[in-house]
């Protein structure tokens, strides 16, 4: 599972305040995830059709501390030896309330506090799993902020490969979802639309993909959805398309993700991939990568593809070395990957 220097038996708290769901976990190298709970707070955006940054801020308030105080004594422990907490990127406001926490108590708790890289909480995602990778490793993360192709030397050492020019995957799967008149989050909606439908009857790009370069762009794909959408409306016919519209769209998404991962790969010339983030979750890309690469593919469990406590407790563990004095609250709206170092441990 985790290599490195640290003290097998100790326990790290992990936080998760970026955007619109408050994680907590508890992890120790030793003996794994320990215990992890999560709120989400889609009901409360829902009707708004998007994340709106103060009702996350104020629910993160509202929820965080009991949750960590359910998880705390349903493991049967005291305090933890350690926290980490999400620092960015995110909103700022609801990063400042898991910052303000998790400070607050490892001054109460006299414990060390890192702050963690959101990415590279998914990055690490996969080392929960009994089957982890080992470094180096190339990772596709995807989700409703990012799109990126990273390779992943060692912890800490990360060179960003290829990133979206426009709208992130997690974005463009969310935004079809709307054109198609589908509930928020849409993403999971729009998979589950797919399943119903042929997904070879609207001839959709792939944008990028024959060209040179690994960057990504998703706004030309959204577009012709758009217009295909406004073509069905006309006819009167968007009812019977929907399922249609949204396994094209789907197929086109993963035939972009999944070409541009293995050409990533290829000139890395790296045998092992993680896929991770939200987008992580669809089965057509998970399915797709795993028939078409040659190595080893590695995911987190369904449950920690989205933002979650867990991915934070054990990017934390990894990078103890690096704790604070828990007298800084660290919030970045933005935060380059690239700009992490390698810890001292490493």
């Amino acid at each position: 599972m985790i290599r490195g220097r640290m003290n097998a038996q100790m326990i790290t708290l992990g936080i998760e305040t970026s955007c619109d769901e408050t994680g907590v976990a508890l992890y120790s190298p030793e003996k794994g995830l320990i215990a992890h709970a999560l709120h989400s707070q889609v009901d409360l955006h829902a009707a708004y059709g998007g994340v709106v940054p103060e009702i996350a801020s104020r629910d993160h308030v509202r929820m965080l501390l009991p949750l960590i105080q359910q998880l705390m004594k349903k493991a049967g422990i005291d305090k933890p030896d350690a926290i980490a907490y999400t620092a960015g990127p995110g909103l700022v406001g609801a990063l400042m309330v898991g910052g303000g926490m998790a400070n607050g108590l490892g001054l109460a708790w006299n414990c060390p506090v890192v702050a963690v890289h959101h990415m590279e909480g998914h990055l690490l995602a996969p080392m929960l799993e009994e089957h982890s990778p080992a470094f180096p490793f190339l990772a596709l993360l995807v989700s409703g902020g990012h799109t990126m192709l990273i390779a992943v030397r060692r912890l800490g050492e990360y060179e960003v490969l290829g990133t979206t020019l426009d709208d992130a995957a997690g974005e463009a799967f969310d935004k079809t979802a709307k054109l198609l008149g589908l509930g928020y989050p849409g993403g999971p909606q729009l998979a589950a639309l797919a399943e119903k439908g042929d997904e070879t009857a609207y001839s959709l790009p792939r944008p990028m993909l024959n060209k040179p370069g690994l960057d990504f762009s998703f706004s030309g794909l959204k577009t012709a959805v758009m217009l295909a959408v406004r073509d069905a409306e006309a006819e009167g016919k968007l009812a019977d398309c929907r399922a249609d519209i949204a396994a094209s769209f789907q197929r086109a998404a993963v035939d972009t993700l999944v070409g541009k991962a293995l050409r990533a790969a290829e000139s890395e010339g790296l045998d092992r991939i993680v896929v991770a983030g939200g987008v992580g979750a669809n089965r057509l890309l998970r399915s797709e990568i795993a028939a078409r690469f040659p190595g080893q593919v590695f995911y987190p469990r369904f449950e920690f593809c989205t933002d979650n406590g867990a991915m934070i407790a054990v990017a934390g563990a990894m990078r103890l070395s690096e704790a604070g004095d828990a007298s800084e609250i660290r919030a970045q709206a933005r935060w380059s990957l690239d700009t992490l170092k390698v810890p001292a441990q490493v």
